[in-house]
């Protein structure tokens, strides 16, 4: 059988990986490769993955590329120094609910404003998987995790609601369910010069879902399939009557805006003037 094309991103010396039996963050991980494939513009010496702490933070250690595997909430300010130092560079931060949005939420919303031309993906799986199933900013109300034994009484955040607001240009969401979708998302995602945020929904049998009793991988995904609506689809809906649970997925906005980097070389510029 011929070489897949997305297998020569993998580390294959550093495979099986350390995840659970059925988690989304492979699904994800993978639905990245095979995104960078579908552009040929791109490559192992044009394109650096930048993680932060978590499980889905362990997905840079696979991928063949230039990889940084940064400080817990830090990776997006790691990513935006490699973007300012090497623009031509094609910059992927990969980030988990809680190292995004938790410790990390002040660059998120910061890296948005700034509309830094790095593609972020966020591995959302509602729980704190590595470090012992506490609740998230992500975790949804009235689910359960080791530091809400009850159910959690706090509200979570939109993400890909909380990214529109902050400034980024491009923000999309899809599931491991969705994976030629979700695939695509991130692709479109590298052609937007700015900011790109993309929700990746993927689940956690481990920490979450046994914890919330949501029964196997298969499950989880198969309540993806059954709660995830295009958007297109979402927008002809009426929220009166439509189910909590229901989610669109998709791209949910764009915009153009001038990236940070463009803006940053023209203060160089106008340094330079000034000093001539």
């Amino acid at each position: 059988m011929a070489e897949r094309e997305y297998e020569k991103y993998f580390r294959q010396n550093r495979l099986p990986h350390l995840w659970c039996p059925g988690c989304g963050n492979g699904i994800a991980m993978k639905a990245i490769v095979q995104a960078i494939a579908k552009r040929p513009e791109l490559n192992q010496d044009n394109t650096v993955i930048v993680s932060g702490i978590g499980c889905s933070s362990r997905a840079s250690g696979y991928m063949d590329f230039d990889t940084l595997h940064t400080a817990h909430g830090r990776a997006i300010p790691f990513a935006t120094g490699i973007k300012l130092a090497r623009p031509d560079l094609n910059v992927v931060v990969i980030t988990g609910d809680g190292d995004c949005t938790a410790i990390g939420g002040n660059h998120f919303i910061h890296g948005c404003r700034r509309n830094v031309d790095l593609t972020v993906v966020l591995f959302n799986n509602n729980i704190y998987g590595m470090t012992g199933g506490q609740a998230s900013p992500m975790t949804p109300t009235g689910r359960k995790a080791t530091t809400a034994p009850y159910g959690s009484v706090d509200r979570p955040f939109d993400a890909c609601a909380l990214a529109e607001a902050a400034g980024a240009t491009y923000v999309a969401r899809s599931t491991a369910f969705h994976v030629q979708h979700l695939t695509d998302m991130i692709a479109k995602a590298f052609d937007n010069h700015g900011f790109s945020f993309v929700e990746a929904l993927v689940q956690c049998p481990t920490a979450y879902g046994r914890k919330n009793k949501l029964g196997s991988p298969a499950d989880m995904l198969k309540w993806m399939r059954d709660n995830a609506v295009m958007k297109a689809a979402w927008d002809k809906l009426d929220p009166a009557t439509t189910a909590p649970e229901k989610f669109p997925i998709g791209l949910l906005y764009e915009a153009t805006a001038m990236d940070y980097d463009t803006a940053y070389d023209q203060v160089i510029e106008r340094a330079g003037g000034a000093h001539a």
